[in-house]
């Protein structure tokens, strides 16, 4: 019973010590782990390489994944970038593995591990922002190492009740019979993961049990691999009800998994050997923490030359089902406020679009109504609103500050520009030249804001569509002068009894929303590209 309870303490203080360790980590790289991530991921080689390095440095592929799928969801990334940063963290998590084989149960850290976990306590409590970061980061890494030592001392004690011959034999017996003791290895794995929730803490118990000769180094390695697929439960899981992009990564996620068991599985027949052969000169924990790690590198070489046609595949079995104008505010990115700045911002941009296409089809019908489009439009400006307000903390820099100031411009402006369109009564033009002018006008300027909502859609950059805001402009400007001398005119006219007060006021009124549309859509666009 003392056995089973150490060893049980043992994994209770490992996965305390990674859940600490890592929110501290986090803290400590605070807005560098997601900037890191958008500007390294330009390709999915470099989001490979950097997904690896970023979760071996905050030791949670989970925080990885996390702040990948806000990205995409934003926009930010595209979704083969994504993959890219997945793979890699699947690549990164096994440093844990190493750590383990390198220094968890070799020796006794426990008198190391006390004071770093007072020093860490007192740091996390009585300091402040990276100082307090840092100390739960040094307390979560010596609660590590303490359950590492703790998980030793119960194997020990369980390897003189356990013995490899308790296990399914996997070499040694017949081809059926051994493939059945690698298929059941694997099932055990799984449901270890599965289990604790964490395969770091699954490949932990494997790495202990093996030093402690409770079970052999073909059947540990059979235990990897299902370990390996088990970590994939917990995205599944997280998955249900979640966005659509979360459901894209989290299938991704799983079919990755599955790829490597399979190409692990069908060389499991020439590595095992290989590896029992080298550990006469290296020790077996060494060799199942190299073998965990290439076991993944293997998967990512392989899916990662067919990423694109992986990302269709996965794109059909789950398609987009939301609406083209809201599909970028995915509640992930609500934890990233530089994220959720850009869903929104192109949430705009494609509002801003849409509502460009429809007015200027509109004026230039033979029998201009109102705007096709202007409530599904206003719908979806006001999910954003309600989105942006939800978002988790502030902006990390004056920078990021005084984009998102420019964006929330750029959505007030919209929604303005939404409202004007869908009054009642159309858009109406009477049959003399100067309302014919101005609604040419209002029409080209339309045509250039929607120019402008493109680019700055199909682009993260700041300044996208900035060539096309001096056309915008001028014509916003023509409109506006125009409107004035028209105005000037007709209310002398009214003084002088050639039109009649009513028809003069709803002719002005008329000009006037062609003015208003065509200077909301220019302000919207000159926030959009952060003139």
């Amino acid at each position: 019973m003392s056995t089973t309870t150490t060893v049980l303490g043992g994994v209770g203080l490992f996965l305390l010590g990674m859940s600490v360790m890592t929110a501290g980590l986090k803290d400590l790289a605070g807005s560098k782990l997601r900037d890191t991530l958008r500007r390294m991921a330009a390709t999915p080689l470099s989001g490979a390489f950097w997904g690896a390095f970023v979760t071996l440095v905050v030791q949670s592929s989970s925080a990885t994944t996390m702040t990948t799928i806000g990205l995409v969801s934003a926009g930010l990334l595209t979704f083969a970038q994504g993959l890219g940063l997945v793979f890699g963290a699947n690549v990164g998590t096994t440093g844990t593995g190493w750590l383990i084989a390198l220094i968890g149960v070799r020796v006794s850290l426990t008198s190391f591990a006390l004071p770093l976990i007072f020093i860490g306590a007192l740091l996390k409590l009585l300091g402040r922002d990276r100082v307090s970061a840092s100390g739960g980061a040094l307390a979560g890494f010596a609660l590590v190492l303490l359950g590492l030592t703790t998980l030793q001392q119960g194997m020990s004690g369980a390897a003189e009740q356990l013995h490899p011959e308790d296990f399914p034999a996997v070499f040694g017996v017949g081809f059926w019979s051994g493939l059945w003791g690698v298929m059941a290895l694997i099932v055990l794995g799984l449901a270890m993961t599965a289990l604790m929730q964490s395969s770091t803490a699954a490949i932990a118990v494997t790495l202990a049990a093996h030093y402690a000769g409770a079970i052999a180094l073909d059947q540990a390695c059979a235990l990897i691999i299902g370990q390996n697929i088990g970590t994939a439960t917990s995205s599944a899981l997280a998955a249900i009800g979640a966005s659509s992009t979360a459901k894209r990564l989290a299938l991704a996620y799983v079919l990755f998994k599955l790829v490597a068991a399979v190409i692990a599985l069908a060389l499991f027949p020439l590595t095992t050997p290989l590896l029992m052969r080298a550990s006469g000169s290296v020790d077996g924990v060494t060799l199942l923490a190299a073998y965990h790690t290439a076991y993944n590198v293997i998967g990512v070489a392989v899916l990662l030359p067919l990423i694109d046609r992986f990302t269709r595949f996965v794109e059909r079995l789950l398609p987009e089902k939301r609406s083209p104008l809201t599909r970028s505010l995915d509640p992930a990115a609500l934890a990233t406020p530089l994220a959720a700045e850009e869903a929104v911002r192109r949430t705009v941009a494609r509002a801003l679009s849409t509502l460009g296409r429809s007015i200027s089809t509109a004026l230039e019908s033979s029998t201009p109504s109102v705007p096709q489009d202007t409530a599904h439009v206003g719908s979806a400006l006001g999910e954003a609103w309600d989105f942006i307000s939800e978002v988790s903390g502030p902006p990390a820099s004056d920078a990021e500050q005084a984009r998102l100031t420019e964006t929330l411009h750029a959505l007030d402006e919209a929604s303005r520009l939404a409202d004007i369109a869908d009054e009642k009564g159309g858009l109406r033009l009477d049959a003399d030249e100067t309302c014919h002018r101005a609604g040419a006008l209002c029409a080209e300027a339309m045509r250039h804001a929607v120019s402008i909502a493109d680019a700055v859609d199909a682009s993260p950059a700041a300044m996208a569509g900035r060539s096309a805001l001096g056309e915008l402009d001028r014509c916003a400007n023509e409109l506006r002068d125009l409107h004035r001398a028209h105005r000037t005119v007709l209310l002398g006219a009214v003084a002088a009894g050639t039109v009649g007060a009513e028809d003069a006021a709803s002719r002005i009124d008329a000009m006037r929303r062609l003015e208003a549309l065509a200077q909301h859509a220019s302000w919207c666009a000159r926030h959009l590209v952060g003139a």
